[in-house]
């Protein structure tokens, strides 16, 4: 019996879920913050990492320095535009990005929405096993598979399942507490 699928439709969920949280912004500087950023560049709709170089020289702030000068402006219009809710600081070579401290009530919203996240992620490793444990039936029903068959693949998937919630929670207990101490 093959769990594969089942495991690899988990496991994007769970990448999907470490992907959203890395664009939370915890007081600290990510440059993560910047991976839906687009820049037009020469009529294309370009990813600002690859029209600039961008580091983080220290825990607050990004520097943002593009390859050409002359889209600078152009960085910063779709810095402004987007929803990061940073105002970029050019000064005619780079852009700086200043992370303000976290006051206590945004560091408890932003663990709000995370955990909304991961909620919204159990339920996709959740459906996942629900649409493998249908798919056994299935085989069962058209005698491809014993009733025992089906219990074991039933009992596989649900640890698969339990395996993959509890990533989910030590995920999100290692970002609560990165927010909560920023």
């Amino acid at each position: 019996m093959d769990y594969s699928q089942i495991k690899e439709k988990m496991n994007k969920s769970i990448a999907v879920f470490q992907e959203n949280l890395a664009e939370v912004r915890a007081g600290r500087a990510n440059p993560a913050i910047l991976n839906k950023v687009k820049v037009d560049y020469y009529g294309v709709s370009t990813p600002i990492s690859q029209v600039a170089g961008i580091s983080v020289p220290e825990a607050r702030l990004i520097v943002i320095q593009p390859w050409d000068t002359s889209i600078l402006k152009d960085i910063e219009k779709a810095i402004l535009a987007s929803d990061i809710g940073i105002n970029p600081n050019n000064d005619g070579k780079v852009i700086r990005l200043a992370f303000p401290e976290l006051n206590e009530e945004r560091r408890k919203e932003l663990v709000k929405d995370i955990r909304k996240m991961a909620e919204d992620t159990k339920v996709a490793v959740r459906s996942a096993r629900r649409d493998g444990i249908d798919e056994f039936k299935k085989m069962q029903k058209d005698a491809q598979i014993t009733e025992d068959d089906l219990k074991v693949a039933e009992d596989e998937i649900q640890k698969l399942t339990d395996k993959s919630i509890e990533e989910i929670d030590n995920i999100l207990a290692n970002k609560e507490k990165e927010i909560m101490s920023v």
